[in-house]
């Protein structure tokens, strides 16, 4: 199962993160995707409404870092994602990479 966590905002909402493998077949192996909501059962809900009905969250053993709070909260969806750490082009940390909005992960490939 995913890895995930959650963090409570001062004004009671909640920035929830998953590590999830990747919806899409040409994409990397795994995505972090962060969700801003009320709480945290329509953070999940949101995620459902896309098409991943498996998503659970059991516990809080990776919660977002104050770098993902503020990006999730300055994204006018409040719903992002970006290359799980680890899982970059060379397999390490040291690759940054820009989050994206939602749209792209799941977007269908247009057939050739």
């Amino acid at each position: 199962m995913a890895a995930g966590g959650f963090c409570k905002l001062p004004n009671g909402t909640v920035v929830v993160a998953l590590n999830l493998p990747s919806p899409a077949a040409d994409r990397p192996a795994g995505v972090r995707v962060l969700v801003h909501a009320q709480n945290r059962a329509r953070a999940l809900t949101r995620l459902r409404n896309l098409g991943l009905r498996a998503v659970y969250l059991r516990g809080n053993a990776a919660p977002p870092t104050p770098d993902e709070i503020t990006a999730v909260l300055h994204h006018p969806d409040g719903l992002i994602w970006r290359t799980a750490p680890g899982t970059g082009v060379l397999g390490t940390d040291l690759t940054v990479e820009l989050w994206h909005p939602i749209r792209a992960l799941l977007r269908r490939p247009t057939p050739m």
